[in-house]
């Protein structure tokens, strides 16, 4: 079920004065006179925007039964066309009536429910470290992530709250999977250590594994008996799920092992290594099937599309590559980023769409197939300030949850009604291509007014991670509380574009906590 169409940011605004359901029978001498303070008190308490779907999923699903579904129809364009019907968004007063989207697709519906380019929440806990991995729980109701310290980190999917931080591994996480049953959870670390997990985060068992050289992916085989991992020994290794047992060692790989994931509904195996390979493994024999040989670089990430048909893979050499094993064939590769790509994931809904991630904190969705292109579908040039380890779609397809090496866990969702973002190509080529900009090195300077720690970030983070993906020089007088920059003019602007973004942020967050405490004043 996607949720995604009417999901969208609840704001803090003052709600509008209503009567209650109970005051609705009777007259207007009987309306409750405390509403207003009732109201009041509800909105002070709600201090933080949230996604609540359950509202709307039950008009959805109470109306399903009086409405033709159009799940498997493709919609044209009135008048003989070939060409699919526009997407049109209702106003958004009428946004919680709106119907499922796989109930009233039309054309090409993926284009503003399933591209979430909305930044709806920022979390980062206290004494932060990089976050290298994260999880929905069974149900989406909360997402667990694990830093480089070794401890989860638990947070409310709705309202995006702090719930609970426990320590997990002694060493630096680097993968979880939930079972297909959500019974268990399993995660490791940079050690060699695997654990077993129940859905209360309670510790089951662990064990040590892989010489202890750091284990990157874990996933279970479709029954649950079964799950595989790889690690830095260059091995791939099979376990039985209750003997907590090995039994099959799959040699092969010349390097490091990257990546594993195991077919959604046949006894497959891929794995992804740094000696630039791809593998397809049989877990019964232990024997290779195949060897794909595309990229030129470390194969970072795999993932098998739902329909079992579909590969993905993804690498250092900045391309996504699109397999199909039933030919063993290429069927598409994908450009978009700029550096290399490290964080994949297919939308759980719609077929054809999937996220990637990239060094440089670029967010990229794609939709491939019959009616999709390769060229990125939206694009957030910014999404995070250093890499995006991981990345995870809510079981409703309409949040994505994004966790990178600058410490901070970020929640993605649909755009509002009429906004574009992310979805026209408003992002910068920083690398100079062909256009009106020259490349010339010239000198510009941008006011910061009493934002300068902000742009320096802790310990220099935010503007070096903008030298690098700006390609600029940049320095910060702290005197003259100016920013120095030094590019080409395509350059400058894209910094000037980023860092007034940053600026706008914090005074708007500013003025927030301003107001919040604008009650206490009066001096």
């Amino acid at each position: 079920m996607d949720l995604s169409s009417y999901c969208r940011p609840v704001s803090n605004s003052t709600p509008t004065k209503k009567r209650s359901l109970l005051n609705a029978n009777y007259g207007d001498d009987e309306i409750n006179e405390e509403e207003p303070a009732q109201e009041s008190k509800a909105t002070t308490e709600l201090k933080r925007k949230c996604i609540d779907y359950h509202s709307p999923a039950i008009i959805d699903l109470s109306s399903r039964l009086y409405r033709k579904s159009n799940r498997r129809s493709h919609a044209a364009v009135p008048g003989g066309s070939g060409a699919a019907a526009p997407y049109l968004q209702c106003h958004s007063n009428y946004l919680r009536w709106m119907g499922l989207p796989l109930g009233d697709m039309v054309g090409n519906a993926p284009c503003s429910v399933a591209f979430l380019t909305y930044c709806a929440h920022v979390t980062r806990a206290k004494n932060s470290n990089p976050v290298m991995c994260l999880s929905w729980t069974p149900g989406g109701r909360r997402l667990l992530t694990g830093n480089q310290e070794g401890e989860f980190t638990l947070w409310d999917g709705i309202n995006f709250s702090f719930e609970l931080i426990m320590s997990a591994h002694d060493q630096s996480f680097r993968c979880m999977a939930w079972s297909h049953n959500q019974n268990y959870l399993l995660t490791s670390d940079s050690g060699g250590n695997i654990k077993y997990w129940s859905p209360s985060i309670a510790p089951v068992q662990s064990i040590d594994s892989h010489d202890g050289q750091p284990i990157h992916a874990l996933s279970f085989s479709p029954a649950d008996t079964k799950f595989v991992s790889c690690g830095d020994d260059a091995t791939v290794r099979v376990w039985d799920w209750a003997s907590h047992r090995e039994e099959k060692l799959l040699e092969g790989h010349g390097w490091d092992v990257k990546c594993v994931q195991w077919h959604p509904r046949s006894s497959v195996i891929c794995s992804g290594s740094k000696d630039n390979l791809v593998k397809l493994w049989d877990p019964r024999s232990g024997s290779c099937l195949s060897t794909l040989y595309g990229h030129k670089n470390t194969v970072t990430k795999v993932a098998w599309n739902d329909n079992g048909n579909w590969l993905l893979t993804a690498s250092r050499d900045q391309l996504i590559k699109l397999y199909d094993i039933r030919a063993m064939k290429e069927l598409c590769s994908l450009k978009g980023h700029h550096k290399e790509v490290t964080s994949i994931a297919w939308h759980p809904v719609y077929e054809t769409v999937f996220a990637s991630g990239g060094m440089d904190g670029t967010l990229i969705y794609w939709n491939i197939g019959p009616k999709g292109s390769e060229e990125p579908a939206a694009k957030i040039p910014y999404a995070h300030d250093m890499a995006i380890w991981d990345m995870k779609w809510h079981p409703a397809g309409h949040l994505l949850a994004t966790g990178s090496n600058d410490r901070q866990t970020k929640f993605w969702a649909r755009n509002r009604p009429g906004s574009k973002q992310g979805l026209d190509d408003d992002g910068l080529d920083v690398d100079g291509g062909a256009g009106t900009y020259d490349t010339e090195i010239i000198h510009a300077e941008m006011e910061l007014g009493n934002h300068v720690g902000i742009v320096i970030g802790r310990r220099g983070a935010t503007i070096i991670a903008m030298q690098r993906q700006t390609k600029t020089k940049m320095h910060v007088d702290q005197v003259r509380r100016v920013l120095q920059i030094e590019g080409t003019a395509r350059q400058i602007e894209t910094v000037k574009k980023r860092v007034g973004a940053l600026l706008e942020r914090v005074s708007s967050d500013n003025d927030d906590r301003g107001a919040s405490m604008g009650g206490f004043g009066g001096f």
